[in-house]
């Protein structure tokens, strides 16, 4: 297993009373799966992605990834791990606007202190992958929003994590440039064997997870 949760619990405090945002929440995910993650809003999806890399800090539960317990290590840990393993593709894109679209691909790498000239030819390598080998040099304003989006795969996966956490990421694009983008996050997996876990709405995207989690109230109802 790459990723477990074991009794997750995460509490809000809320109008003088608790909110159990996730209740007692426990999955196994493979190295390999595409995990899709459903529900109403308020269910608690984000609040579970958010959650298994300590961007939000559980109130009890176990979180263990690659064999290791990570929910109760430090800040600084957690942010080794993120930068090492771990992709974020988000609704929003989060591009830096006055960055050009390799500038932005080599954010991670920089993160990682990569030689310079070593993190513009991975990153023209992954602009390459996704199609994007002749927008190197453009801004994010001078992109489509397709190609916003794939963008912001390319600077997930330049850094060659094990994991991909997904938040929404066809919610901002039509049907036509949802599909995709959806079958662009397939091929990722496939190919490169990267664990995906993907927050959506959409039953369309949801259909392409090869397992399946969908919660409500907090809790996992089926997976």
């Amino acid at each position: 297993m790459i990723l477990q949760g074991e009794n997750i619990l995460k509490q809000y405090q809320h109008n003088g009373g608790l909110i159990n945002a996730l209740d007692s929440v426990s999955f196994s995910v493979k190295k390999g799966d595409f995990v899709t993650v459903t529900g109403p809003s308020g269910s608690g999806k984000s609040t579970l992605l958010l959650s298994l890399f300590g961007l939000i800090r559980l109130t009890s539960g176990n979180i263990i990834f690659d064999g290791k317990r990570i929910d109760n290590i430090n800040d600084r840990k957690l942010t080794e791990i993120r930068k090492k393993s771990v992709g974020y593709i988000l609704q929003s894109f989060a591009l830096i606007p006055y960055l050009t679209t390799i500038q932005n691909v080599m954010i991670p790498l920089a993160l990682e202190k990569v030689p310079k000239k070593e993190q513009y030819k991975r990153a023209s390598e992954i602009l390459d992958y996704v199609g994007l080998a002749d927008r190197t040099d453009h801004l994010p304003r001078e992109l489509s929003v397709g190609q916003q989006q794939r963008v912001a795969i390319a600077r997930s996966i330049v850094h060659r994590p094990q994991i991909i956490m997904a938040d929404e990421p066809t919610g901002n694009l039509d049907p036509a440039l949802s599909l995709e983008i959806l079958e662009f996050l397939r091929k990722i997996n496939q190919e490169n064997k990267i664990t995906i876990i993907m927050v959506t709405h959409s039953p369309v995207a949801a259909g392409y997870g090869t397992m399946k989690l969908h919660l409500n109230e907090g809790k996992i109802v089926n997976s």
